[in-house]
């Protein structure tokens, strides 16, 4: 029984001592641009909050809610009758100014005439020409009075001035309108679409540095730096833009600058007051490092990886972590490159430890990342 129990001990103790099973992998060296990341909001390049300019009942909606309207589409109609009528008469007033002006040029006429011959005093031909001026100056009138009618005519038909998706009407059919004042509905441009977000004053130095380069200002026209922005759906990809255009000062109460970026929508799918993640180039290509941050562990306040050598020993070095790109994370310092690294199974080891590796080649991008 002793012996029994002798060998038994033993075979516990041989299994161990049997060196944990890990998974090692050399990083992934290659060129990269670190990105800098800002947290910002999807804002409509254009948004126009519709009212009438004239006062009256809406008499038709031209529009469902929601959908998409051209540049020009009729929205509302106002009660048109009244604005017609007051069309009318300014027309046939029109009419008697153009009916007096022509008489009173052909009594100028005839008085000129007279004159020349000296069967007509000067006093009467003072009058006919103060009667023409008085029957010109009222014709102008009749016709300013008439085009001011046109346009209340005008503008009882309500258009879409930019092309966009409409949002719900805000008055019933047969309620009074005031003008300039009564919101109808309001219009939003979904295409392109702009994003805005805040940058510090070190970013900002280093992107106007870029744009520079390029031949333009950050201020004007962003210097075609090209950036992505992700959406809470992570199931989307990420949608690609150009910064063009950041405030011409800083926020002297938060040190930082407003800038810009825009990107294509045409399948509508971003929409103004989303929140989303930019990613703005904030270095020029370099060699890099990178690890999956499954390989990272935590020291206290320090970032280390585990390192495994030849004979299976395990040592750690405090690395200093940067962005995520391409799914890994970019270590800054601590590394070469040259390092055999465990990237899965950082419970079952630590310092002086001997591990039994398993070696595998990490692909150039994370699994799961566009290639």
């Amino acid at each position: 029984m002793g012996a029994g129990l002798l060998l038994c001990v033993s075979g516990a103790s041989a299994q161990q001592q049997e060196p944990p099973t890990v998974t090692v992998a050399k990083p992934v060296v290659r060129d990269i641009v670190e990105d800098d990341e800002f947290v910002g909001r999807f804002d409509a390049i254009d948004d126009v909050a519709i009212r009438s300019r004239v006062a009256g009942y809406l008499a038709e909606v031209h529009f469902r809610d929601g959908q998409m309207v051209a540049k020009g589409d009729p929205l509302f109609t106002i009660d048109q009758r009244p604005y017609q009528a007051a069309y009318d008469a300014a027309k046939s007033q029109v009419d008697v100014a153009t009916s007096l002006l022509e008489f009173s040029k052909t009594q100028l006429d005839r008085a000129e005439q007279l004159a020349k011959s000296g069967n007509l005093s000067a006093s009467v031909l003072d009058d006919r020409r103060r009667e023409f001026l008085s029957a010109q100056a009222q014709h102008q009138g009749a016709e300013a009075a008439l085009r001011t009618a046109s346009l209340n005519m005008e503008f009882t038909e309500i258009k879409s001035p930019l092309s966009g998706r409409i949002g719900r009407r805000l008055v019933s059919q047969g309620n009074l309108v005031q003008p300039d004042s009564t919101l109808l509905t309001t219009i939003v441009a979904l295409d392109p679409i702009d994003f805005y977000f805040d940058i510090d004053e070190r970013a900002y130095f280093s992107y106007a540095r870029d744009a520079r380069q390029r031949g333009g200002s950050i201020q004007e026209g962003g210097g075609g730096i090209d950036v992505s922005v992700r959406v809470a759906d992570q199931n989307e990809a990420a949608v690609k833009g150009k910064l063009d255009f950041a405030e011409n000062r800083l926020d002297e109460a938060t040190g930082t600058m407003r800038a810009r970026a825009r990107f294509d929508n045409k399948e509508g799918m971003l929409q103004p007051g989303m929140f989303g993640r930019i990613n703005v180039p904030g270095s020029l290509p370099h060699p890099g490092v990178l690890l999956p941050d499954e390989a990272i562990g935590a020291d206290q306040n320090r970032r280390i990886v585990f390192v495994v050598d030849q004979a299976g020993l395990v040592s750690t070095k405090p690395v200093r972590t940067g962005p995520r790109i391409d799914g890994y994370r970019v270590i800054r310092e601590g590394l070469t490159g040259d390092e055999t690294v465990v990237v899965n199974g950082l419970v079952r080891v630590r310092p002086g430890v001997t591990v039994k590796p398993e070696t595998i080649t990490l692909p150039p991008k994370a699994e799961g990342q566009p290639q």
